[in-house]
């Protein structure tokens, strides 16, 4: 199934349930009207949501309607707990690194999250707003989870019956104050993970995830194979000292792949690319310190725009597209 929320003047949007060529939508209003609804209630909710969602993929849901991603709020628009971080332990190594840290202190061998405000997340089309460009802004883009109730120590592997849809999230951050949280959008749908087929394994999502600055491709990971902890291993740190309840958002943290060791070496130092590109700036100028001695992208601008997206086995968005603009804070 997949799942969208449309702006209707609330602050928690109207639930569409969306065809999976995203093309078509319905409104599952005598099923449920938010999102938070069908988390909470979802053994009951879901066999008949999944009724309605294939009705609307044999083309037999009545009332159907042209999908429109630009009227979509995040999924879900506020989350009770939204947490991120830890799952690609080659973003944190490689920032540690061009701090002066060695490989293996860098070495990131337990997950560590970030808990960051989930009253107000935004839609896919959202702008970043950018008060003062000294600030550094920074996109970060990251796969996310909606849980169900996960009890308190449960294993990596009991967490995971737990997740109940994936999204895409861009995670801005001010990189200048300590990596404060600037807001977070997500792409205008989230999808069950049974319409990943294979592509969901053991927790983790084998699919290409592309982010796109000002129109250049910088990014294209394998957001399944560079995954260091899994999604189950993320939520079972979650919860290892308190319950996790429904509606409870949990993010990989910047997806990243490791660096290619080249064969040549330049004095004692030896040679990497990171020929899959990045997901962030940061990881982009910590890159550059570690090839080249000293940073030299900037952080982002007004005017700037972001695209992220994850693409299915098919070759189609499988969420929908990110598409932000920097804009200036209106004084």
């Amino acid at each position: 199934m997949k799942f969208a929320s449309y702006f209707d003047g609330t602050r928690d949007g109207q639930l569409v349930l969306v065809s999976r060529d995203l093309s078509q939508a319905v409104y599952p209003s005598h099923i449920a009207n938010r999102l938070q609804q069908v988390l909470d209630d979802w053994n009951y909710l879901s066999p008949q949501l999944q009724d309605l969602s294939d009705q609307l993929n044999a083309g037999r849901a009545r009332h159907a309607f042209a999908f429109n991603a630009a009227q979509c709020m995040a999924p879900l628009p506020r989350a009770y707990q939204w947490a991120h971080g830890g799952g690609y332990a080659s973003h944190a190594a490689v920032l540690r690194e061009a701090l002066g840290a060695s490989a293996d202190e860098a070495a990131d061998r337990t997950p560590r999250m970030v808990h960051a405000a989930g009253d107000a997340l935004f839609g896919a089309r959202s702008p970043m707003v950018c008060r003062v460009e000294a600030g550094e802004l920074d996109f970060s883009a990251q796969l996310v989870v909606a849980t169900g109730d996960i009890a308190q120590g449960s294993t990596p592997e009991r967490a995971l019956e737990g997740v109940r849809l994936l999204l895409l999230a861009n995670s801005a951050q001010w990189r200048a104050q300590g990596n404060a949280d600037a807001g977070t959008a997500f792409a205008p749908v989230a999808v069950t993970t049974d319409e990943l087929g294979e592509a969901w394994h053991k927790g983790r999502v084998n699919l290409s995830l592309q982010t796109s600055w000002n129109g250049r491709k910088v990014g294209l990971c394998d957001a399944g194979a560079d995954m260091t902890h899994s999604f189950g291993a993320l939520i079972a740190q979650l919860a290892q000292h308190r319950a996790v309840r429904a509606g409870t958002l949990v993010g990989s943290g910047t997806v990243s792949s490791p660096a290619v060791v080249k064969a040549a070496q330049k004095g004692t130092q030896t040679l990497r690319d990171w020929p899959k590109g990045y997901h962030c700036i940061a990881e982009k100028r910590a890159m550059e310190q570690l090839q080249n001695g000293e940073a030299s992208t900037a952080y982002l601008r007004v005017g700037d725009t972001v695209e992220i997206d994850v693409k299915g086995r098919d070759g189609h968005s499988l969420l929908g597209a990110i598409s932000q603009e920097v804009i200036a804070q209106a004084v």
